[in-house]
């Protein structure tokens, strides 16, 4: 048994005139007779009594084309199915995101790419840098958002925006009533600086934009990640500089000012970090939508 007997029988059952199915399917008629014989004598069964307009379903041929069509319906799904997969539409993506990158713009590509594939589960993994780039050689993640990447042999880094940085400081205190602050006015302020990992990026942003605005930053504590940080300045530990994202989370006793110094170079990227060789079609369409969107 074949799928062109199945759907050569089910054009016969319909019609029920092998003239009018081979009109409909585009052939001749004397192949369809032959592979209908050929399926009754694979079934052992008659499925139509011959008449003189045309035929009719016997009692096995209305039973076989219920049957027929549930496999005809199941293969043309399956067909489908792998089809969308084969255009990245069906599936599944694993993403790796770190820190305050995910308060971006990153949420409104991963909805995005929902809206338009949501037949794609995506998976979200919390990974720091390095962790991302171990990911993606083994092969366990998909695609990583983080900061600051340098390149690594295999691997794609594709900047989608920059954000500018922020001076968090306590509200009350001496800058709580300014409208942006100078980063050399803090040169003798207390610093908290994040993330303390094996990936400390940002950190050493922050200090060459300290040294660039001319002192060396007092750093008090490095700590986890810049909420950890702005809590540790509501507390009245210090200052903290963070990216613009992390401002949009309102926390009492703190107040996120610009920066009115070294504001060319105060900024920071967000980049996608995927494998140079991946043929996915589900990460290709990620990309595109990330493009689409990207600042």
């Amino acid at each position: 048994m074949n799928l062109r007997q199945l759907r050569y029988f089910i054009a016969v059952a319909e019609e029920l005139h092998f003239g009018r199915a081979a009109e409909r399917l585009h052939v001749s008629q004397p192949p369809i007779t032959r592979q209908i014989q050929a399926l009754e004598e694979q079934l052992g069964a008659q499925l139509f009594n011959r008449t003189p307009r045309g035929v009719e379903l016997t009692q096995a041929g209305a039973l076989f084309l219920d049957e027929a069509r549930n496999i005809a319906a199941l293969l043309d799904q399956a067909a489908d199915r792998v089809h969308r997969a084969s255009e990245g539409g069906l599936g599944r993506i694993d993403i790796a995101i770190f820190g305050t990158a995910i308060l971006s713009f990153i949420p409104r590509i991963i909805l995005e790419f929902k809206r338009r594939y949501p037949d794609v589960k995506v998976v979200m993994h919390a990974l720091d840098k390095l962790a991302q780039i171990e990911g993606l050689q083994n092969r366990s993640i998909d695609l990583g958002f983080n900061r600051m990447l340098t390149p690594v042999p295999g691997l794609a880094i594709e900047e989608l925006a920059s954000e500018p940085l922020y001076i968090v400081v306590p509200d009350p205190g001496p800058f709580a009533d300014r409208e942006s602050v100078a980063l050399s006015e803090l040169a003798r302020e207390p610093m908290m600086l994040f993330p303390a990992s094996r990936a400390q990026g940002f950190v050493e942003k922050v200090t060459g934009l300290c040294h660039e605005a001319g002192f060396a930053p007092n750093v008090a504590q490095v700590v986890g990640d810049g909420f950890t940080a702005m809590a540790l300045v509501a507390a009245g530990f210090g200052v903290s500089v963070v990216p613009q994202s992390i401002t949009s989370v309102i926390m009492e006793g703190v107040k996120c000012l610009p920066i009115s110094d070294v504001s060319d170079s105060a900024r920071v990227d967000i980049s996608c970090i995927s494998r140079e060789d991946d043929p996915s079609p589900i990460v290709a369409n990620f990309l595109e939508v990330a493009r689409s969107l990207s600042q």
